[in-house]
């Protein structure tokens, strides 16, 4: 997400200090975690699936296997970073890091993060590029976070703990792709495939493969007037990529050069809606599926009034795209769009509606939205695939008005976000921390973040140790189980 201006903070808005609620009294206890699974298999390239990257694994699935905090008393603290921190990742060794951006100047830092308070402890300053340096980051099976930054170079970065216990951040590799990115692009996704190789998209429309130990890179550009706003996802021989006109799966041929098995074009609408950042969908590609974890990808379109779930089979060797369903979202709403991925576990895929959701700075290309303004409806939907592939059902629909990209515990059967509430419907309204049952919808238990300062930006966070850590405006929040 594009960090906001200062001017946006509204600092003598009513800021609420974080306070304590008690939880809500609980839904029925959740069913088995097989419901919700199994996972794509693990990616060798990275670091364990739940914390590799913004979207927890390289499927994009924003699922964790472990419980959250839900179902006890919540604490919740604060870390002031002065800085907006979308990316929150954790590898083998259990240590959070934090992709953030600075208030003054905005350029972006990479940061060891203390798990007990959120508060820096290690700081690495990144050359600045797109949506806050490289929001989509990974962390590799070494635990070092991959980016690629604004000087066109991908960097990994190591962390360790030296002498009386002090952290930091060191540069291990830097190598230079210059040559595969026009000067006037940047990179706006990076994973790798299972194979190791580094896949990349670039706003302008490039697809790019890295080779890290051949050394080379090859390209394939997308049709002309093609852009890529979303982040990619890779299972085992097949990426999906979505741009502002189409879902694409794509390989790599024997010699590595990207290239597409098929492309979907789905409606786009009449242009940017509110709640937006691009005109298109807001969607990074999901993976799922109940007994590969890899037999379906999803996104969202843009069709006016309300968005449609577009779910294609991701399997088989199909010439072309194979479709699944086109569901139409939140009939309970004027209007749908999001900004937000799918998340997806066996059958299921939850999504949430960010129509008129009041960012307080847009892309400088984002272009004026369709109709220029309106309230932050919010809503939260489940919709199951059917086992026979004959389409999709929508199981529920709330009115939750979820201000995070909310991620999913198989552990416990909740999905974990932040939602806003209040009569405002803008960005003043308060913002609540949120674990809702993923079998109901209902909200089980809730805590209170505080406003504007705390927004959390349609950002996702993570679960460590049954603690959630979310990135906010300003910081990081921790919520945890209570004494």
């Amino acid at each position: 997400m594009p960090f906001p201006s200062r001017t946006a903070l509204r600092i003598g808005a009513a800021a609420l200090t974080a306070a304590l609620i008690g939880p809500l009294p609980s839904a029925s206890p959740s069913r088995a975690a097989g419901e919700f699974g199994p996972p794509a298999p693990p990616n060798p390239a990275t670091a364990p699936a739940g914390g590799a990257s913004t979207h927890g694994d390289s499927a994009s699935s924003k699922t964790f296997s472990g419980p959250g905090p839900a179902g006890s008393p919540l604490s919740v603290s604060r870390a002031t970073l002065l800085a907006a921190c979308p990316t929150l990742l954790h590898g083998g060794d259990g240590q959070l890091l934090g992709l953030c951006t600075d208030i003054i100047g905005q350029a972006p830092a990479l940061h060891v993060l203390d798990p007990a308070t959120g508060n820096s402890l290690a700081r690495l300053a990144i050359a600045k590029g797109s949506l806050l340096g490289g929001v989509y980051a990974y962390l590799d099976s070494d635990d070092q976070v991959v980016i690629i930054d604004g000087n066109r170079d991908l960097l990994r970065i190591a962390h360790t703990r030296g002498l009386f216990g002090i952290w930091s951040l060191r540069i291990v590799e830097r190598t230079p792709l210059a040559a595969a990115i026009q000067a006037d692009d940047a990179v706006v996704g990076v994973l790798p495939g299972y194979d190791g190789r580094v896949w990349f998209v670039t706003g302008g429309g490039t697809v790019g493969v890295h080779d890290p130990d051949g050394g080379a890179t090859h390209t394939y550009r997308l049709p002309a007037g093609e852009r890529i706003a979303n982040s990619i996802s890779t299972v085992p021989g097949r990426v999906a990529i979505t741009s502002d006109h189409a879902l694409y799966l794509f390989d790599a041929d024997a010699a590595g050069s990207p290239t597409p098995r098929w492309r979907y074009a789905y409606d786009r609408g009449l242009g940017r809606k509110p709640g937006q950042l691009s005109w298109g969908s807001g969607a990074t590609p999901v993976f799922f599926g109940p007994t590969s974890g890899t037999e379906y990808v999803a996104i969202t379109d843009n069709a006016v009034p309300r968005m449609n779930l577009v779910v294609v089979r991701a399997d088989g060797a199909a010439a072309g795209p194979q479709v699944v369903c086109v569901q139409s979202l939140f009939a309970r709403q004027p209007a749908g769009g999001t900004e937000n991925a799918p998340v997806a576990a066996g059958r299921s895929v939850f999504l949430t509606n960010t129509y008129g959701y009041d960012y307080p700075a847009l892309p400088p290309d984002a272009g004026p939205s369709v109709p220029q303004d309106a309230p932050f409806t919010g809503g939260l939907t489940r919709v199951d695939v059917r086992a026979d592939r004959s389409g999709c059902d929508v199981r529920w629909e709330t009115d939750t008005r979820s201000a995070a990209l909310p991620r999913l515990s198989t552990g416990d059967g909740k999905l974990y976000t932040v939602a806003q509430q209040g009569p405002l419907r803008t960005d003043l309204d308060p913002f609540y921390f949120a674990a809702v049952d993923a079998h109901t919808g209902t909200v089980t238990d809730q805590a209170l973040l505080g406003a504007a300062l705390v927004n959390p930006l349609q950002t996702a966070g993570t679960a460590l140790n049954r603690v959630y850590y979310q990135g906010t405006l300003t910081g990081v929040v921790r919520v945890a189980p209570g004494s």
